[in-house]
């Protein structure tokens, strides 16, 4: 809704407040003039020049001062009724202190306040042009009445120094009013930058991805931002209620608790909390809104969301130890290696003992190649895709994991597809993401007391080459399955929970996808998506 301005915020916009004060004032000089003429008082007046003028300016005026009061204070008429009235006030002044010449002074006293009031609603030129006037009239007055013998009693130095009075007065009050209306605009500027700021910090309140509560000491929510809704209650229902707020203990009974044991200073419960089923994981934090104040502010934070900053930050630390152990390993991994290729020349090292080397061999190439992985991996090294059959690829993978590892009774096979599937990829870091799967196949893919058993199999669906690593073990809850490629997430108290996390992060560097697809027939399945060698052309 628009509200006027007051009298100093911009002089072409008064109030009516003080317009109406101002014309009041006229009615009350007009009634005064008029009631001691027309009362048994008029002899107080002293001798009256011309009767009949002097009635009918009392009359006159009192009829004006009524009509400005009911009319004359509309705002868009600011400066000409304002202007109107100033000049109509010193006519009459000038009028009746003619024909009065024992209540001079009095009048002049009275019109000094009309020419203070204008000049204060009046811009500096006008204001100044009004209190000229008045000082005007005054000596054009005093030298008529030299002429008509009408000033007998009254000497020049009173009538200067009334004129003197109306223009300093009538300056001093247009200075008082610029630097009021100065005043008042600085201060609705700075009015509407502090309604701005605090719009603004709604705003980002509102906008928070933490939530916050404004709770009073009836346990009833005062304030809530949409972070809280939706942690809390999931719509926009916290603050509304029986128009007192909603009872906090109605919608988070532990989260009331906590807050009363935090009120009382007890030890607070500082371990993430679950409002419903439906909802995540908060960590509540509280403080007072103001000392001596039953206001108290609750935060409510994603633990969710905690928690992936804590694996962000862990997962940094990790990279930068993971790049220094590596090459820490690759020095003892060399002098393995080459110690394995010196035995290898020996000539008493028989059939059986060069097997054994021979794995050796193997393992430390491997195990140098998931090192070089690793140091990719901290790095962001970019991978070095190259053109691979994945039967041929497969089948060997099998064939290098059963010698290298011992698999006892579990089955381990591969099943070729019945066409060439060729797949762009890095091979070292295949070769370390079927590692990873194959292995947790066969440690947790069997049923109880049953072998395990693994297959992969090579296939190609709309131009994409994939590998599923297929076992017939109980399978993967949905919750669990939910949470499998979150790093440090395993149902394994001698697992790290990194294997799949790295797993994915390997694919993602060869742009390729990771994922778990359940089996309806029971088991488990991880399918590698690849990207053919033709995928940038058109279909």
């Amino acid at each position: 809704m628009f509200k006027p301005a007051s009298l100093i915020a911009r002089v072409q916009s008064v109030p009516s407040r003080e317009l109406y004060f101002f014309a009041l004032y006229r009615v009350l000089e007009a009634g005064i003039l008029a009631g001691l003429l027309f009362s048994p008082l008029a002899d107080l007046l002293g001798e009256v020049q011309n009767q009949t003028l002097v009635v009918v300016t009392s009359v006159v005026y009192l009829l004006f001062a009524a009509f400005m009061l009911v009319f004359g204070r509309r705002e868009r008429w600011l400066v000409p009724a304002v202007l109107f009235g100033a000049a109509v006030d010193i006519v009459v002044a000038g009028i009746v202190t003619a024909n009065l010449p024992s209540a001079t002074a009095g009048i002049a006293m009275l019109l000094l306040f009309n020419v203070a009031a204008a000049c204060s609603m009046l811009p500096l030129q006008l204001g100044l042009g009004v209190a000229s006037l008045a000082a005007a009239s005054a000596l054009l007055e005093f030298i008529t009445g030299l002429f008509t013998g009408r000033a007998v009693g009254r000497s020049l130095a009173e009538v200067t120094m009334f004129a003197i009075t109306y223009l300093a007065v009538g300056a001093l009050a247009a200075q008082i009013g610029i630097r009021a209306r100065r005043n008042q605009e600085l201060a609705d500027r700075r009015g509407k930058e502090v309604e701005n700021l605090f719009e603004i910090n709604e705003l980002i309140i509102r906008r928070m991805r933490t939530g916050v509560l404004v709770v009073d000491g009836e346990n009833r929510i005062k304030l809530a931002n949409e972070a809280a809704n939706l942690l809390l209650t999931e719509d926009d229902s916290l603050a509304e209620g029986d128009g007192q707020g909603v009872h906090l203990p109605q919608v988070a009974p532990e989260l009331a608790r906590r807050l009363q044991a935090w009120r009382n200073g007890w030890e607070v419960n500082e371990s993430p909390m679950t409002i419903s089923a439906e909802q995540p994981e908060v960590q509540p934090r509280f403080a007072r809104l103001l000392a001596g104040s039953e206001l108290s502010i609750v935060f409510l934070d994603d633990a969710t969301v905690v928690s992936r900053r804590a694996e962000s930050l862990t997962l940094a630390a990790l990279g930068r130890f993971s790049a220094s152990l590596a090459h820490e390993i690759r020095n003892p991994l060399a002098a393995i290696n080459y110690a394995v290729q010196l035995l290898e020349e020996s000539d008493d090292i028989n059939v059986s003992d060069k097997r054994l080397l021979e794995i050796i061999h193997q393992q430390c190439q491997r195990t140098n190649g998931i090192v070089e992985s690793v140091l990719g991996l901290a790095r962001r090294e970019r991978a070095s895709p190259e053109h691979v059959d994945l039967n041929a690829y497969v089948r060997r993978f099998v064939d290098d994991y059963r010698a290298s590892m011992s698999i006892e009774t579990d089955s381990l096979e591969s099943v070729p597809a019945p066409k060439v599937v060729s797949a762009l990829v890095d091979p070292r870091h295949l070769n370390q993401v079927l590692t990873v799967l194959v292995t947790n196949a066969l440690n947790y893919g069997r049923m109880p007391e049953e072998p395990a058993r693994v297959r992969l199999r090579v296939f190609q669906v709309d131009h994409r080459s994939m590998i599923d690593v297929m076992d017939r073990g109980p399978g993967i809850p949905q919750a669990v399955a939910a949470q499998l490629f979150r790093p440090f997430f395993t149902t394994s108290s001698h697992g790290t929970g990194l294997g799949l996390y790295i797993a994915r992060e390997l694919c993602r560097a060869n742009q390729a996808t990771l994922e778990y697809v359940s089996m309806p027939g029971g088991g488990s399945c991880f399918r590698i998506a690849l990207p053919g060698p033709h995928t940038l052309l058109p279909a």
